[in-house]
């Protein structure tokens, strides 16, 4: 028997020029749009490393308590700290939840500040990556929202592309009207 070397995969369909091509998410590049490229092994990766950040974060902020805590200043100042880290956890755990699933663009009131805010959302660290964890469960972070403004697209070039079929020529982008 002799072996013969395996088949090359088909190559994608080159896309025509002005298609519209789909916008990378961080780690992920445009392997989201087919899921391929080591799609399920980065989403995995991604998955188990903001797990780690997130535990670390949380470590962090436990020696910064247990320094007050340790300061004997009262259970009350403890008990405040605690509270504010509680909630600072979860307004990032909102905020970064609907960041990857509606967009930045999106956020409003509280949410849109990032400069006044920012000492909540670092101290708010641990939630942010809990809510990253759990998205990257689901799918990559941020891929529904990208992969509808994709479609959005792909629609809208198909409807401009089936729209010039009757008179290619006279409907083609960059050409003008003759002058008499």
């Amino acid at each position: 028997m002799s072996e013969q070397p395996p088949t090359p995969a088909p190559a994608p369909a080159p896309m025509p020029a002005g298609a519209p091509e789909p916008e990378p998410i961080r780690w992920f590049g445009t392997s989201w749009l087919n899921r391929d490229d080591g799609y399920w092994l980065r989403r995995v990766a991604v998955s188990a490393g903001s797990l780690v950040a997130a535990v670390a974060v949380v470590l962090v902020l436990r020696f910064g308590v247990e320094g007050i805590a340790l300061s004997d200043n009262g259970t009350f100042l403890n008990a405040l700290l605690t509270a504010a880290i509680a909630v600072c956890s979860m307004m990032s755990v909102r905020r970064t939840w609907k960041v990857l699933t509606e967009g930045k663009d999106r956020l409003t009131g509280w949410m849109a500040e990032d400069k006044s805010l920012g000492a909540v959302w670092l101290i708010g660290g641990a939630g942010s990556l809990l809510a990253y964890f759990a998205r990257s469960l689901v799918e990559a972070p941020g891929e529904a929202l990208h992969r509808a403004s994709y479609e959005r697209a792909v629609a809208q070039y198909e409807k401009r592309r089936a729209s010039r079929s009757g008179r290619p020529a006279a409907k083609a982008p960059g050409r003008t009207k003759r002058k008499r």
